[in-house]
């Protein structure tokens, strides 16, 4: 595999790095955050990109990069996956028809975006015709576009570009034989600033991606506009207060505000799990891993636990890698658990 790529995660909030050396287990030898100015990004696409480019180079200067090659991830609103099912054919003939295969169920444009595919399985439908079933991605031309010219601004080459559940995916989750004749899903949901992502899979085959235009930064930007609260007290407020219990009225202690946008972000994630659920090939699904910095907000697992009826836990962004000496204390440590899994997975692509 490609040596001497990065794993740049270009977040809404946050611009974040990882380097990885070895393989199986690769160990995690360098990483590196900064915050993004107010703005910069808004839900996962690139607002202004002079901004976006100067915190990629400061933080390249600071994290103490060397190799220029990177690999990136996009996930908003111009990003479609769709689970479809095709005849069967190879997948270099995959390649050249996608085009014609999946413009009735992508809402863009095909002339207007990129398109690429991962073919799941094979099956043979009732009919006796040879079937597969593929994961199509659909992304926006100029978005994309967008990505690449502030990856080069930033004096950086972009190697690859990826979709951010997948990648998070492939971060938390070690592919393994599914059992024949059992079948269990795991839906891991990625909660960041302006983009919350949730992913279905069955022994890391992805089933079900939806990308939602919500996030930590909803109630942040609630409680600076209905509170008056300047940017840094807002989110030291988000993160110090506890969600009540399901069903608890609302502790007058509480800022109202957070009570509200929480519940609005529960209600848009019980309502993609379910979505998965109600389709034909919908499967029961017996965890949810729980990731990215919206979600350290204190009581939500055990409030999504409760809306789901599902048992949430908090994924650990380094469970499939070392961790070589980095420098950092146990608390930035316990950070990057929670929000390095799309830098990790990026660089685990390339290690």
């Amino acid at each position: 595999m490609a040596r001497g790529i990065i794993g740049l995660d270009i977040g809404t909030t946050a611009v974040r790095a990882a380097e990885l050396r070895g393989k199986e287990p690769a160990t995690l030898v360098r990483f590196a955050q900064l915050s993004m100015p107010p703005g910069a990004m808004v839900a996962g696409e690139i607002a202004d990109r002079d901004a976006v480019a100067a915190v990629i180079r400061d933080l390249w200067r600071r994290g103490e990069f060397k190799p220029k090659q990177v690999a990136i991830a996009v996930a908003n609103q111009n990003v479609i996956v769709r689970q479809v099912e095709l005849p069967r054919m190879e997948e270099e003939d995959l390649r050249g028809a996608l085009r014609f295969q999946v413009q009735d169920h992508i809402p863009i444009p095909i002339d207007d975006a990129h398109l690429d595919s991962l073919i799941l399985d094979l099956f043979m439908s009732e009919e006796g015709a040879d079937m597969m079933r593929v994961l199509a991605v659909a992304a926006q031309k100029e978005m994309i576009s967008a990505f690449v010219d502030v990856v080069q601004r930033a004096g950086l080459e972009p190697a690859s570009i990826d979709v951010a559940p997948l990648v998070t995916l492939r971060s938390l989750v070690d592919p393994m034989p599914a059992i024949e004749g059992a079948r269990e899903a795991e839906a891991i949901v990625d909660i960041g600033g302006g983009v919350t992502n949730v992913l279905v899979h069955e022994a890391g085959t992805p089933r079900f991606v939806r990308i939602l235009a919500a996030g930590g930064n909803d109630i942040t930007a609630a409680l600076v506009s209905e509170l008056g609260l300047t940017v840094e007290d807002a989110e030291a407020q988000k993160y110090s207060t506890a969600l009540q219990s399901e069903g608890a009225p609302i502790d007058p202690g509480v800022p109202t505000i957070i009570e509200q946008r929480a519940r609005a972000f529960i209600d848009d994630v019980r309502r993609s799990i379910e979505y998965y659920q109600s389709q034909p090939d919908g499967t029961k699904i017996t965890r949810v891993l729980l990731t990215g910095g919206g979600s350290r907000l204190r009581r939500l697992p055990e409030r999504l636990a409760s809306a789901l009826r599902i048992p949430v836990e908090e994924a650990r962004a380094l469970s499939r890698v070392q961790v070589a000496e980095l420098g950092l204390t146990p608390e930035q440590i316990e950070q990057v658990e929670a929000v390095g899994a799309v830098a990790i997975g990026l660089a685990m692509e390339v290690a």
